[in-house]
């Protein structure tokens, strides 16, 4: 069988670029404008088709290599048979009953080419790219641009509505994992059954995790005067200490900067639409450890209630989760939720998103810190705070200032209207 080389077309302006993708190996079978290479220069890449059909027998590039018009890629082994029967086709053409042959056969052949053609999606090389690095068959893809043209959001949006799909494969090779080995071949093990609360929430956090862009900031409050303030407060008839928990002005705190950045009170449940729905109440959900698992009830309006108020129906709250009398309705329906660990230990660390919120707020432990306040290295209490939110409507900019909000709401100009 006959051998041919596949050199560089004609590329135009690129002339010397470095190859930095190859896309094909010794030994593949390939087509007729099957991509072989890409090249990139300064401006753009491109993706560089093969002329020919056969199987590569040889490589004669590799990734670093820089190339111009007429530099051999590779080489192929064609296929003589197909070769022998063009030839035959085109000898069939002298007479009429052979030219209707002729005629058939090329239909035939030119309708396989144009299907062929067909499944091949259009896309530019950075999301062909994009797209290999996700392992993604870029011909799966639907293109929203004109003539099906694929872009980088499409296999984005490819990614996100299959990935239900990928848990279930992902699940099922866990499974033949697990039946390789036995647990109990390892030493002794006990079976319990996972607590109905963790069964029920698994599903939400898997679907928050794995369709939610998250990103977290981590940022420091100043809570000094605050606790102050918190720590003096009595009841003005009985004249004792109130016991009055942090959370109740972390609640209000937040909302105060809800109603300044209102992006953070929303949700977007179908982002291909392009809607948000903006939320003009304030429910802010509060995350409780119960022996049963974690659940997040609502503190219902909470810009309308004092701290005070709050604090009392926290305790509710959690009294209801932990004894399992909360209403079904009451875990729904909430603006941003709070998560804090601040009664337990730790400093930073990432909530995952309370779908179909668009931002949780994570309290560590707050503690006291020597820092340079006014001229001077003193002792402050320092509350540790970790913002995440959905990367899809809320920027980093845009997380920094509600933190710099939220900080400042938690400070000393703000402490005593707080408790109003």
């Amino acid at each position: 069988m006959p051998k041919k080389d596949i050199k560089v077309p004609n590329i135009g302006e690129f002339k010397d670029v470095e190859i930095i993708e190859i896309l094909v190996k010794k030994g593949e079978e390939i087509k007729k404008n099957d991509p072989l290479i890409t090249i990139e220069s300064d401006k753009s890449s491109v993706e560089i088709p093969s002329t020919d059909e056969g199987t590569i027998t040889s490589l004669n590039v590799k990734i670093g290599d820089k190339v111009s018009e007429n530099d051999k890629i590779l080489e192929i082994q064609t296929n003589e048979n197909k070769e022998t029967k063009l030839t035959k086709i085109k000898d069939l053409k002298k007479n009429t009953n052979e030219k209707q042959i002729v005629t058939s056969k090329s239909d035939d052949t030119q309708n396989l080419v144009i299907k062929n053609f067909s499944n091949k999606k259009s896309a530019s090389p950075k999301v062909r790219k994009f797209a290999r690095e996700l392992n993604i068959d870029i011909n799966k893809v639907d293109g929203s641009e004109r003539q099906g043209r694929v872009t980088e959001s499409d296999v984005k949006l490819f990614v996100a509505t299959r990935s239900n799909e990928n848990l279930k494969i992902q699940n099922k090779n866990n499974e033949t994992i697990k039946q390789e080995y036995s647990h109990s071949a390892f030493g002794e093990v006990e079976i319990k059954d996972i607590p109905r609360v963790k069964r029920l929430a698994s599903k939400y956090l898997v679907n928050s995790w794995t369709n939610i862009p998250h990103v977290t900031n981590h940022d420091e409050a100043d809570i000094t005067e605050l606790e102050e303030f918190r720590i003096s407060l009595t009841d003005i008839y009985t004249g004792e200490k109130k016991k009055i928990t942090p959370l109740a002005f972390i609640v209000k705190a937040l909302t105060a900067s809800l109603k300044k950045f209102p992006n953070f009170n929303s949700s977007i449940d179908e982002i291909e639409k392009g809607k948000m729905t903006i939320k003009k109440y304030f429910h802010v959900g509060i995350a409780v450890d119960t022996p049963h698992g974690l659940m997040v009830p609502k503190l219902r309006n909470a810009d309308n209630k004092n701290i005070s108020l709050i604090s009392k129906e926290l305790k509710e709250l959690s009294d209801k989760c932990r004894n399992l009398k909360i209403d079904k309705k009451e875990l729904f329906g909430g603006s941003m939720t709070i998560t804090s660990l601040g009664g337990i230990g730790g400093s930073f660390f990432t909530p995952i998103i309370n779908y179909p919120e668009v931002a949780i707020l994570g309290i560590g432990k707050s503690e006291k810190k020597q820092i340079f306040f006014n001229g001077k290295f003193v002792t402050r209490t320092i509350l540790p705070l970790s913002l995440s939110y959905d990367h899809r409507i809320i920027d980093g900019a845009e997380a920094a200032r509600f933190n710099n909000d939220l900080k400042e709401n938690l400070g000393k100009n703000f402490a005593y209207k707080l408790a109003v």
